[in-house]
């Protein structure tokens, strides 16, 4: 039975994350599991504290504290060694007694995973000047050149050949394809 790669989200007590992160990671190698615990990650960012002189500091702020983020496939085994490390008090989603934890929706992890740096959102910059096909909605099966990009929308603007001259029109960057070049 092949298992799925999921993040999951462990319980800790607050303050000690970043032990539990590092007595994981020792008992992840020690104990062999390398094949089914991947990443562990404690969620942080830096902030620009003022004192009360007027003088600023950064420190590093915990995103979700008491709680560490593993990447795992779920088996007896590994659940085992996630949940008997040192100061874990369980997996979030679990009711305990054996139960299996409920991983975290890719579009949640993925949130978290991009604001913290992880991951980067991805970019359609390439396509600016590229031929695409439209492969959804009103326009399907029409090509055009790609005039402009926005990223944080994931839109494009398209050059349609609408009734013999070329016709701006938006698109979600889902509903085309590149046309690759012979």
């Amino acid at each position: 039975m092949s298992q799925a790669v999921r993040w999951y989200i462990i319980q800790t007590y607050s303050g000690y994350e970043n032990a539990v992160k590092s007595d994981l990671e020792r008992r992840v190698e020690s104990m062999g599991m390398s094949d089914f615990i991947f990443r562990v990650i404690v969620p942080e960012e830096t902030v620009i504290e003022k004192k009360a002189d007027g003088k600023e500091k950064e420190k590093i702020k915990q995103l979700f504290p008491g709680y560490v983020f593993v990447e795992m496939m779920v088996t007896d085994e590994s659940w085992f060694v996630v949940r008997n490390t040192p100061r874990v008090t369980g997996f979030l989603g679990s009711s305990g007694g054996g139960t299996k934890p409920v991983p975290l929706a890719p579009d949640e992890i993925n949130q978290i995973l991009l604001k913290i740096g992880v991951i980067s959102k991805p970019t359609w910059t390439h396509l600016l000047g590229k031929t695409v096909e439209v492969i959804s909605g009103t326009w399907t099966g029409l090509k055009g050149e790609v005039v402009f990009v926005d990223n944080d929308q994931e839109k494009l603007t398209v050059d349609l050949d609408l009734f013999g001259r070329a016709t701006p029109t938006e698109f979600s960057v889902e509903e085309v394809k590149e046309l690759k070049e012979n």
